[in-house]
């Protein structure tokens, strides 16, 4: 198996609060560019993530998504149980349709939370049963993705763990690519 840990910021932290915001079509336009170009070298066959709002499941829907035309599989993991029970009733919809769209979930952790020594489990855990990552996360805006970015990094130290960082500065790149294909797409209309 060949295993991707998707990360990145929460949809709070790009002030993306809708599915119909532009930026939102542009970050799953880059993921979806991103996965096919490791499908298509043989990199991955499982696409791996949390539930946190954002990155994280905008990359698994991006990923089902690929099931059609991929052999690709995916996995949404928690890092303990009832991980979406505070959320309001439509961010608790969504996360129930998309577990009903992934091939596998679990938790790291039998228990509702409890304390921060459950999200360093699920690093480790995220770390030990992948073979690489993918961050859409900018080192100069910090963010929640620091945590998993840090970690990442001490790993390498001794580890052979390819990361890959999707910046800012590669969205912007993304945005003008799918404003092109878009605009191209209408003029042939």
């Amino acid at each position: 198996m060949k295993r991707l840990w998707v990360t990145g910021y929460r949809s709070y932290e790009l002030s993306i609060f809708s599915d119909k915001d532009p930026k939102l079509a542009v970050i799953k336009y880059a993921l979806n560019n991103y996965f096919k170009r490791l499908l298509e070298e043989g990199k991955i066959d499982w696409v791996i993530s949390g539930a946190n709002l954002g990155i994280e499941q905008w990359a698994l829907e991006t990923a089902v998504q690929l099931q059609d035309e991929y052999d690709i599989h995916t996995a949404l993991m928690t890092p303990y149980l009832e991980f979406s029970k505070r959320w309001n009733e439509n961010n608790q919809t969504k996360y129930q349709n998309l577990l009903e769209q992934v091939d596998f979930t679990a938790s790291t952790s039998n228990y509702p939370y409890m304390s921060p020594s459950q999200l360093k489990n699920y690093q480790n855990f995220m770390l030990g049963h992948t073979d690489r990552a993918v961050l859409i996360y900018d080192p100069e805006h910090p963010g929640k993705p620091k945590y998993d970015y840090d970690v990442i990094e001490k790993y390498q130290e001794q580890h052979d763990y390819p990361v890959d960082i999707i910046d800012f500065y590669n969205l912007q790149e993304a945005a003008e690519e799918y404003e092109e294909n878009h605009r191209q797409e209408n003029d042939f209309y």
